[in-house]
């Protein structure tokens, strides 16, 4: 065995799939502050649609959006699966989406993460940063910084 063959590590990504509609997505793991049950949400006014509102989360008030709102798809139906992750972003503080629901854990490697190229007529495609091959199936990974963009 060549030496440069030993020193090949795959590196690899963990991502919570979650449910939206039809699809399912893959938030990566470093980003999640915590899944809570779907809670009472307080309305704010003069704020676009898919922005919730705030709820208060052991003292502190977070906002909430709906991915699926921001994404074109239909409104969220809550029901019993509905979660909302708290998201830990360095340029936005936390923040709440709602989802229809949390499935699993995966660890993706590197090399079976496919780059999305950007295409200016599917709005989804601008937020996802890739589409994970797991288990026989994709994951679409959702690019946090495209979401929460404007």
């Amino acid at each position: 065995m060549d030496l440069m063959e030993m020193n090949v590590v795959s590196e690899t990504n963990q991502f919570i799939v979650i449910q939206l509609g039809e699809e399912q997505y893959g938030v990566d793991i470093k980003y999640i502050d915590n899944i809570v049950r779907m809670q009472h949400i307080t309305r704010v006014p003069k704020v676009p649609e898919y922005l919730k509102g705030v709820i208060n989360l052991r003292g502190e008030v977070i906002p909430v959006m709906s991915v699926r709102l921001k994404m074109g798809l239909p409104v969220d139906e809550i029901n019993k699966n509905t979660r909302i992750i708290i998201l830990k972003l360095d340029t936005h503080g936390n923040i709440g989406i709602i989802v229809d629901e949390v499935k699993e854990v995966v660890t993706l490697e590197t090399e079976n993460v496919e780059k999305v190229s950007y295409d200016g007529k599917d709005d989804r495609t601008n937020y996802i940063f890739g589409i994970g091959k797991y288990d026989g199936g994709l994951i679409s990974l959702l690019d946090f910084s495209a979401v929460l963009a404007e």
